[in-house]
């Protein structure tokens, strides 16, 4: 289940189904990156200050990838850089992670026996490319973790009825799953076009690979333009909310 909380009055996204690292998805009260929204620099600067005192470390070590919708798996080490990064493992409790989204798909996965995280930016590109597997897959070989002890956290995204695509797309996503599924698509004759629901793709990437503890939310961003932003509803003009994590000491 999602619930809002505020970070200096400021509202941002948690689910309660991870409790044992720190994690959340800013808004538009708590954005970080103005992107194309040059105006909100300040208060993203504002933010990113309050942010970082919550989480008990300095601005700098929230390390932010340069995002391409690639399928890059990276490991997030203090003062380095991430060019053509889309999911960022972490195991430093010193630092956060922090990717960020406006439609597409944010999962943020926590390992709890090995203290292990990441996020994946899993737009359609990156869930055609299986960008969640493979940072499982990361994190498998790197820190021994085992889907079945993997919570999965699925935040805001696009939903499938304000969400078409070629069937060129269709056909991409369907082939990352071994069992054909037909609840995540339906088709438009009207517009000759498919309605895509990349979180629930996702979410069944997750299933077959073993992953148990998934919650999966609701918002759609397209929708709750008063909390979230959207690629597709502003037109290609907009800020980013953000997915965060930092692990806890143990």
């Amino acid at each position: 289940m999602f619930e809002f909380e505020t970070i200096n009055n400021k509202k941002i996204l948690k689910s309660n189904l991870l409790t044992k690292a720190e994690h959340f998805f800013t808004t538009r009260e708590s954005v970080l990156t103005p992107r194309d929204l040059p105006e909100l620099l300040p208060a993203c600067r504002k933010n990113l200050k309050s942010i970082a005192e919550y989480l008990k470390i300095s601005g700098e070590d929230i390390i932010f990838p340069v995002q391409t919708h690639s399928a890059n798996v990276r490991l997030a080490q203090k003062g380095e850089q991430y060019p053509d990064t889309d999911a960022l493992v972490v195991k430093d409790t010193s630092i956060a992670i922090a990717l960020n989204f406006a439609d597409c798909t944010p999962v943020i996965l926590y390992d709890e026996q090995n203290n292990v995280g990441a996020i994946a930016h899993a737009g359609w590109r990156g869930t055609a490319a299986s960008i969640v597997p493979k940072t499982i897959d990361f994190m498998q070989k790197n820190f021994l973790s085992r889907p079945e002890y993997i919570t999965a956290i699925i935040g805001p995204a696009i939903s499938m009825k304000n969400y078409q695509v070629s069937q060129d797309v269709i056909d991409a996503v369907n082939a990352t799953l071994s069992s054909k599924y037909n609840d995540y698509y339906s088709y438009d004759a009207l517009n000759d076009k498919y309605n895509l629901d990349l979180k629930t793709v996702n979410y069944y990437q997750l299933k077959e690979l073993g992953v148990k503890r998934i919650d999966k939310c609701e918002y759609c961003t397209y929708d709750s333009i008063d909390v979230f932003f959207s690629y597709r509803r502003e037109n290609g003009k907009t800020a980013r909310h953000s997915a965060l994590l930092k692990l806890n000491k143990q």
